[in-house]
């Protein structure tokens, strides 16, 4: 055994985030840890990672009681965590990133950066990353990115590594090498546990599995013994079908029009449509430009040619600002840096899109944005103390939550929602589809970038398909995988890393 953990307890404040956590992890493991947002994973993993102190039960860890109070302490004794969110400092460069804390020294207060740029790049050809030791991360994509701290955490030598949805920006592909990896970490027998919200690959890489719900262990045992049904029940507490088939409805005007729009060398001649009641799908693989779309779409970029019209009337959207007076919503990727105030209030984060609805003589009215909260949290069924709490506080489906919500109340009627299920579990993927449907019904045109393909197929009424920045052709909803990827790529799906394309953004 490496740690076990025992009734593990933690409150912020009036809320009790777990009452009685209960893990045990075993050297040469993959333990998968799962359940729906809010259930306490996170929260969980962070006391064991030292970034948070438990308020109450008891940490073992080979065979000693420990009490972590910081990160530094976790890393002492062996433990790593690569978060879901990107906690690497953006200015300094991959090898830097990777060694950052623990540099070697050619005197003391001399890094000595030939040997951090040697050892940098020994471990990245080691496991076959498309990365160079001296590119700044900052200009790395997401994958990329999640890459970097991967190194950061092997390099560290750690005999237990935490993984925070390690795939959830990575393509198929990439997503199998980070299965290898995983792999040889518990041949090496090393203790790895492991969160994710696919089911689809638990089978590749785990061994055993423990499911919280409410804050609490509910399940523990071997992934083998266990049906995708009854894992999805014990995540919920009932029975949910983890399928999701959406009715279509029939389209209306034309909300969307983008004609041979380019961005050079990321975007090239890009035309295409969306109507009234539509969910238009975009697959293809990472870098194939489908986020540097919904950014040109928002006014984020500038496109170097190309016409924009909304509902029939040409727009010129030469900032975020020009498209949100055009009714267009962008439901970004990455939402805790690009779609969420965090150090604001969830009822904040709803009204900062419409202020003028909840203010008047250019004072904001709390009476009106309490209520605006209070409805798209029983509409969304976003779990939060109140409308008063600090949207970083959220797990990362109510976080999303919240950004759908902003757009709700500003009225948008043409949503871009890219990679809208990122880092959401079953339950909540379920609920954010509903969502898109209803929006659709109402009259809404939206545009869903995905790299779940499965999803993109039981969702969308027809789907676009990308590859290095061009449309490469239309596909009706009831098109399969297979076809879907031989547009979006020449090679086969699933093909392990070939280079550089697509992580740098």
């Amino acid at each position: 055994m490496l740690m076990e953990l025992r009734g593990i307890e933690k409150r912020f404040g009036g809320i009790t985030a777990l009452r009685d956590g209960n893990l045990q992890v075993d050297a040469g493991q993959v333990h998968l840890l799962m359940g729906e947002n809010g259930a306490g994973k996170s929260t969980l993993m962070k006391i064991v990672a030292g970034l948070y102190e438990r308020d109450g039960g008891e940490m073992v860890w080979k065979g000693q009681p420990v009490h972590l109070r910081r990160p530094a302490e976790a890393s002492a004794i062996g433990i790593a965590m690569v978060h879901q969110e990107s906690l690497l400092a953006p200015h300094l460069s991959v090898a830097e990133n990777i060694f950052l804390g623990r540099e070697p020294r050619v005197a003391p207060g001399f890094v000595d950066r030939r040997k951090m740029a040697a050892q940098a790049a020994r471990l990245i050809e080691e496991h076959h990353f498309p990365l160079q030791s001296d590119w700044r991360v900052e200009k790395l994509s997401p994958a990329g990115k999640q890459l970097v701290e991967i190194c950061r955490a092997i390099q560290n030598g750690s005999s237990l590594l935490i993984f925070d949805e390690p795939t959830s920006s990575l393509s198929e592909g990439e997503s199998q090498e980070v299965f290898r990896i995983v792999r040889t970490l518990r041949d090496r027998q090393m203790g790895v546990i492991y969160i994710t919200h696919r089911l689809d690959e638990l089978r590749s890489v785990g061994d055993v599995v423990t499911v919280l719900r409410d804050g609490q262990t509910v399940h523990s045992g071997a992934m083998a013994e266990l049906s995708r049904e009854q894992l999805i029940q014990h995540m919920v507490g009932r029975e949910v079908s983890s399928i999701y088939r959406r009715e279509p409805v029939e389209a209306g005007e034309e909300l969307l029009g983008v004609k041979h729009v380019s961005r050079s060398p990321l975007l090239q001649d890009i035309s295409f449509q969306l109507r009234a009641g539509e969910i238009v799908g975009m697959a293809g693989l990472v870098g194939a430009g489908r986020t540097e779309l919904c950014r040109t779409l928002f006014g984020l970029d500038a496109m170097d040619n190309g016409q924009v019209m909304v509902a029939g009337k040409a727009v010129r959207l030469r900032s975020p600002r020009d498209a949100v007076a055009a009714g267009i919503a962008l439901i970004p990727e990455d939402r805790q840096q690009a779609g969420l105030a965090r150090q604001l209030s969830v009822m904040h984060n709803m009204t900062i899109a419409n202020l003028a609805a909840v203010s008047r003589f250019g004072f904001l009215r709390s009476a009106a944005e309490g209520r605006v909260a209070a409805e798209y949290m029983h509409r969304l069924r976003i779990k939060a103390e109140s409308g008063r709490q600090l949207a970083g506080r959220l797990s990362g489906g109510n976080q999303q939550k919240v950004v759908i919500a902003k757009w709700l109340v500003r009225g948008a009627r043409v949503f871009l929602f890219d990679e809208p299920t990122r880092g959401i579990d079953v339950g909540a993927k379920v609920e954010v589809f509903e969502t898109m449907d209803r929006l659709a019904r109402a009259g809404a045109a939206i545009l869903m970038v995905s790299s779940e393909l499965a999803e993109l197929l039981q969702v969308a009424d027809r789907i676009l398909v990308m590859r290095q920045g061009r449309l490469t052709g239309e596909l009706s909803g009831a098109a399969t995988q297979e076809q879907i990827m031989q547009l979006a790529a020449h090679e086969s799906p699933g093909r392990p890393f070939a280079g550089a394309e697509g992580i740098l953004s």
